[in-house]
């Protein structure tokens, strides 16, 4: 099951670029992996960063570099059994 999140009204052609595809990590023994999306302005993305690096809940540099969404958007490729959250939060520009 493929969950693709467009980020424009026109949904992707054979013409537009392909979305960018976020692979499923392989589990750990006794672990279980939890994929962490933040979405929003450069300044913003690394502003949530920041701020859960001091809640000591991730180290800064355990995040991959600021990736651009492509027009066609972004596909998860979710394991069975996997459901999602999502929460959007406000944030002043600075």
């Amino acid at each position: 099951m493929l969950l693709l999140l467009p980020t424009a009204a026109q949904p992707p052609t054979a013409e537009s670029p392909q979305p960018l595809c976020l692979d499923t990590p392989t589990a750990e023994p006794q672990r279980e992996p939890l994929r962490h999306l933040i979405m929003g302005s450069p300044a913003g993305v690394r502003s949530a960063i920041h701020q859960l690096h001091v809640l000591r809940y991730a180290e800064q540099r355990e995040w991959s570099q600021l990736l651009t969404i492509p027009p066609a958007g972004i596909v998860l490729t979710p394991s069975q059994g996997e459901v999602m959250s999502y929460l959007i939060r406000q944030r002043q520009r600075q």
